[in-house]
């Protein structure tokens, strides 16, 4: 549609296509002029795109057909306005903070708590997913190197930070090739994107990279993948680092937070088990987890973000953790105490899991890199999992007890 004028602004919508019946618009960031009347819809756009204050004095030319004939063209314009006005609400002289980020995995538990950390700071912040994207966030196959480049051209963002990936060690077992599309190919393309307009991109890489025998592990210590899992992440990491040496690669342990369901996450999907106490569970009292709260490693990734702003030789590779070293059986443990609930049917199992892709039993990442530069915060593990996991709880009467 380069060139002609632009039809309104539907947020996360496709391209336009030739064809009968109504016209679809593109997506809020796909106008790039308009005539800065209050009521347009790509001046709406444009604003928002650049982060400015709306005024008359200055902004984008108008992309109207311009006629001769005064009458007609106030006609023309204003038949352009009503056909868009249903798509969009703009208020006059609205400050959009000029620092511009955009997040993937938007949908996803990370990427839902990066997002707000960046949206509640002053920043201009956008989020893009694929399945469950919309009509929050824009939806981006991040395996389409068009689409990928056609978001960071028009909203020319400061800073990326790059949450999606398939982390779920079993399924990148079974679905090895899909993985590797994802946590390796489209975090180089996306770095390189990145590099193309002077973006500074955050990728979130794992603890896993490490093969637990040697912790505390520092930045600079040599990488020893267990599973595919590990290994597709530290490649990814390579492709990020080969096509954009001014990026960063922050590693973070397993996470937990505000989840939508409690599968989103390898501790807070422990809950079932430990509220049903009719029932004996087996829980891992083997590998050494360390878990972090993803409000914590959000605050993170907006503090490397702005420390870069001041300063460019913030880059290369980083660690973030929490510091409550646990196994899931004293998780487990923990998150019943939170919740004054009983405990004594969760049975500790001390051997090592012969199910499933391999774990580094103990991969506890060293963040004193981060703590050096003043970056960091981390949440109690017991305040956090209690804020996570109170809508999941089944017996309400033990709301009391532990809110009272």
């Amino acid at each position: 549609m380069r060139g002609a004028a632009p039809r309104g602004v539907l947020r996360g919508g496709g391209r336009s296509r030739p064809g009968p019946g109504p016209r679809r618009a593109p997506p809020w960031w796909a106008a790039r002029r308009s005539c800065g009347s209050a009521s347009c819809p790509a001046a709406a756009s444009w604003w928002r795109l650049r982060g400015a204050k709306r005024s008359r004095e200055s902004g984008p030319s108008c992309a109207h057909p311009v006629q001769t004939d005064a009458g007609s063209f106030k006609e023309q314009s204003r038949n352009w306005h009503r056909e868009a006005e249903f798509t969009v609400n703009i208020k006059e002289d609205v400050d959009i903070p000029s620092r511009r980020v955009l997040i993937t995995g938007a949908t996803g538990l990370l990427g839902r708590a990066v997002f707000k950390e960046f949206n509640q700071n002053n920043w201009n912040a956008v989020g893009c997913g694929y399945r469950r994207a919309q009509p929050k966030f824009e939806q981006i196959n991040l395996l389409d190197s068009v689409a990928v480049h056609e978001i960071i051209r028009d909203f020319q963002p400061h800073v990326i930070v790059h949450c999606a990936a398939e982390r779920r060690p079993d399924v990148v077992e079974s679905q090895p090739d899909a993985a590797s599309q994802l946590n390796v190919a489209a975090s180089g393309n996306l770095a390189k994107e990145a590099a193309g307009i002077g973006a500074f991109l955050i990728y979130i890489s794992t603890d896993y990279v490490f093969d637990g025998t040697n912790p505390p592990y520092k930045e600079t210590d040599i990488p020893n993948p267990l599973n595919l899992y590990g290994k597709t992440k530290l490649e990814g990491e390579k492709a990020v680092l080969e096509n954009n040496d001014g990026a960063a690669v922050l590693r973070i342990p397993v996470l937990y937070g505000e989840v939508e369901r409690l599968e989103e996450s390898a501790v807070t999907v422990m809950f079932d088990k430990v509220q049903f106490s009719n029932k004996s569970a087996n829980m891992d009292h083997w590998q050494q987890r360390f878990p972090t709260n993803v409000k914590d490693v959000a605050t993170v990734c907006r503090q490397l973000a702005e420390k870069r702003m001041l300063d460019p030789s913030v880059k290369g590779t980083f660690h973030w953790s929490g510091n409550e070293q646990m196994t899931k059986y004293e998780m487990a443990c923990a998150i019943a105490d939170a919740f004054n609930l009983p405990s004594s049917h969760l049975r500790p199992i001390t051997d090592c899991p012969v199910m499933g892709a391999l774990r580094p039993r103990n991969a506890q990442l060293d963040c004193s890199k981060l703590e050096m530069l003043g970056i960091g915060q981390r949440t109690p593990f017991r305040a956090g999992i209690k804020e996570s996991l109170w809508p999941f709880l089944v017996d309400k009467r033990w709301r009391q007890t532990v809110f009272h």
